[in-house]
């Protein structure tokens, strides 16, 4: 190898590699996934498909089987309808919450 093309290879910029984050990777306790679910109900309140997206991170964290079995859905079907082009129905927003042991509460805004 030349000391040009040596020194070329040396000073190229190194490729970094990265992961996808999961966030249902971080969620751990009960107490942080109630956390996270009022963060986005907090933060937008209105973004339907975002809070649907949460209960899905939470079902993820805590087995997407067991909560859809625990919510009376099949597992496929929670998917859908927590997934990123998911459109719940209220009462399965309902069964999950129940099923993923976390409450939604009402304040005057």
């Amino acid at each position: 190898m030349t000391k040009a093309i040596s020194k070329a290879v040396a000073s190229a910029p190194k490729v970094t590699s990265t992961v996808a984050y999961d966030v249902s990777e971080q969620l751990r306790t009960p107490e942080e996934m109630a956390a996270y679910l009022d963060a986005w109900l907090e933060e937008a309140p209105e973004d339907a498909t975002g809070i649907a997206r949460a209960l899905g991170d939470i079902a993820r964290a805590k087995g997407m089987t067991q909560v859809a079995r625990d919510a009376g859905l099949s597992r496929e079907s929670l998917y859908k309808a927590l997934g990123e082009n998911g459109n719940p129905t209220f009462a399965t927003i309902l069964k999950v919450a129940r099923a993923l042991g976390v409450r939604f509460h009402a304040q005057v805004a």
